[in-house]
């Protein structure tokens, strides 16, 4: 078969342009060499947000674009994304308060807001929201910006581009690509040889080394990496809103419900200047986070209380900056094709919150070579799992699955919103969902994963289809792995 488009890279653009193109009704393969959101797109902060402070850097365009997309995303997919309050504790000899009084107001105000409040200043002594900080802090603002289950967020596009009728290869390693006039030749590492009238090239931190390696190309952009780390510990404080802390770099750090019994602390921007692969936290790394943290809380939080990390390379579009935490987080394209020779696609930057908007930008811009293409779709379209609220998906899932525990119910209802009860089928009692693995990890939703959603290996369930590693003992995690085959 000849594809009508072949992506390189199964992170959130690949698969939000694989979503959009199918959806447009071109024949689509995404070809990806690990595992969904095995990269950046699942080492990010889990927000769907405007980007607060991209406001002093003057990116207005991108704030306004974030802000709108937030809305969009919010109403497609209910139960992974959802309605996030941010406590912004006002410090002393930081940015003072007119700055904040006037950057939430344009905040509030850059685009239109349906489903989500304004901002507000509040008091903290006797209020809830101050109880984790130390008493020098009299006074905070409020405003929201959303949550997002990042892997499932990529997953989710997947599955919908699957449907529309693409096709989703994983572990499937592209080795090079080479232009036959009208046409892509594309080889994998396996030796399969597939043909496609273009290629995207949506590879996220390698996008540069697959144009030179694999496309035996060259371009006048360039992407800049930056690693941004991330700690968890056990729950550091009461309630649901998360904390947004101004440091004395000028820079910001989240502390994050995570997950119901954890806290997610975030993320670092440090340069990287190696080829890219596998990033870990470093040590002066999870000491900033601490000390961020611990300059504000009332208990400092000790390294001790760390029980997970992760990192992760986020591959922004360089536009020259001197400093990693003020490089653009906006996205950029090149388009390399010359008359009657194949177009090839290559994305620089991006983010979660404007994936699909940059998707919707990409097939735009492909559609020019195919007349068959259909419109753009996708703004008020809803992902797999969105079709309901995730209120009604979890009623649902209760009626029909009474034996499941409150905790097993919502996050089931979290996870799949209302395809949760396809993982059930004709289950009647607990055991009719096979073996228990730990944490209301039953056999049935594995079966469910293998099937639907690409899930190959113990970490694909444990720590992108779920973060059901943080709760399950290390003997549990090894049984799973097992039953997986690796």
């Amino acid at each position: 078969m000849t594809y009508d488009l072949l992506i390189i890279g199964g992170g959130i653009n690949g698969c939000a342009i694989a979503r959009d193109a199918a959806g447009r009704g071109l024949s689509v393969c995404l070809c990806e060499q690990n595992d969904l959101a095995s990269g950046t797109s699942s080492a990010s902060t889990k927000l769907i947000h405007g980007g607060l402070r991209y406001l002093e850097l003057f990116e207005f365009k991108l704030v306004h674009e974030a802000l709108a997309e937030r809305e969009r995303l919010l109403a497609s997919a209910p139960h992974i994304i959802w309605p996030l309050k941010f406590v912004l504790p006002y410090e002393q000899g930081g940015r003072p308060i007119w700055m904040l009084r006037l950057g939430l107001y344009i905040y509030d105000h850059l685009t239109w807001r349906k489903r989500l409040d304004g901002s507000r200043m509040v008091r903290l002594s006797g209020n809830d929201y101050g109880a984790p900080l130390r008493e020098a802090y009299s006074l905070a603002f409020t405003y929201f910006d959303c949550w997002v289950d990042d892997a499932r967020f990529v997953v989710l596009n997947a599955l919908d581009a699957k449907e529309r009728g693409a096709e989703i290869k994983i572990g499937a390693c592209v080795i090079e690509a080479r232009r036959i006039g009208d046409l892509w030749r594309v080889k994998l590492t396996d030796g399969q040889e597939l043909l496609a009238h273009s290629l995207v090239n949506a590879s996220g931190p390698w996008v540069s080394k697959v144009i030179e390696d694999v496309l035996q190309s060259a371009s006048q952009k360039h992407v800049r990496l930056v690693k941004g780390s991330h700690i968890v510990t056990r729950k550091l404080y009461s309630g649901d809103q998360a904390y947004i802390l101004q440091n004395s770099d000028g820079r910001i750090v989240f502390v994050i419900p995570y997950e119901k019994e954890f806290t997610l602390i975030g993320t670092t921007d440090v340069s990287f200047d190696a080829p890219p692969g596998p990033v870990t936290i470093s040590d002066s790394e999870r000491d900033y986070l601490l000390s961020v943290v611990s300059h504000y809380w009332r208990v400092p939080v000790s390294r001790e209380e760390i029980i997970y990390s992760y990192s992760g390379l986020r591959p922004l579009y360089d536009d020259g900056a001197l400093n990693a935490s003020v490089v653009t987080r906006d996205y950029a394209f090149d388009l390399d094709v010359a008359q009657g020779h194949a177009p090839a696609l290559s994305i620089f930057g991006g983010k979660l919150t404007t994936s699909r908007r940059l998707a919707e930008h990409a097939v735009n811009q492909l559609s020019q070579f195919f007349k068959h293409a259909g419109p753009a779709w996708t703004k008020e379209a809803k992902l797999p799992g969105g079709e309901s609220s995730f209120e009604d998906a979890y009623k649902t899932l209760r009626r029909q699955g009474p034996f499941l525990s409150e905790g097993e119910a919502y996050r089931l209802a979290r996870a799949y919103g209302a395809r949760a009860t396809r993982i059930l089928k004709n289950a009647r009692i607990k055991q009719d969902l096979g073996r228990d693995f730990g944490c209301g990890l039953y056999e049935a939703e594995i079966a469910y994963l293998k099937e639907h959603e690409w899930a190959r290996r113990g970490e694909d369930i444990l720590w992108r289809r779920s973060k059901l590693g943080l709760c399950m003992s290390a003997s549990q995690q090894q049984a799973l792995s097992a039953f997986m085959g690796g």
